[in-house]
């Protein structure tokens, strides 16, 4: 299983709407290295839903229900189908930055990129941090 974090704007896909929703089809990126990173997605991968913009944080965890496929919207790009597994935190964006142990996480060094990997350490830290808030 590979972990990842996944960025939305609440204004446009919330975490109170993936949970309404049941489960949610990833598409809409249009950056290219977000692009190699959702064609590696499994079925099976779990990935952090990350606010942005708003009281950025990691909100909740998601489990890719279905790997890649053409994205519905322009099959130049893919999609992935996304479920929610459970609430996380949050986990604010000034809390990761104050981790050493997070200092060298995509998110951090690559702020605006949508899709990134997260390694099974920082996996593990952000699930300690969340379940402590």
């Amino acid at each position: 299983m590979a972990f990842w974090l996944i960025k939305s704007e609440p204004s446009s896909y919330s975490w109170d709407d993936l949970v309404r929703d049941g489960k949610t089809e990833w598409d809409g990126v249009r950056n290219n290295a977000a692009r190699l990173h959702l064609r590696t997605m499994k079925a099976g991968d779990r990935a952090f839903f990350y606010r942005s913009l708003v009281e950025p944080a990691v909100v909740g965890m998601v489990e890719v229900s279905r790997g890649p496929a053409p994205d519905p919207k322009d099959n130049a790009w893919v999609s992935v189908e996304v479920t929610p597994i459970e609430p996380v935190g949050p986990v604010t964006l000034k809390a990761i930055k104050a981790e050493v142990a997070l200092t060298d996480m995509i998110l951090l060094r690559q702020s605006r990129l949508s899709v990134a990997p997260v390694r099974k350490e920082e996996w593990d830290r952000i699930l300690a941090l969340g379940h402590k808030a």
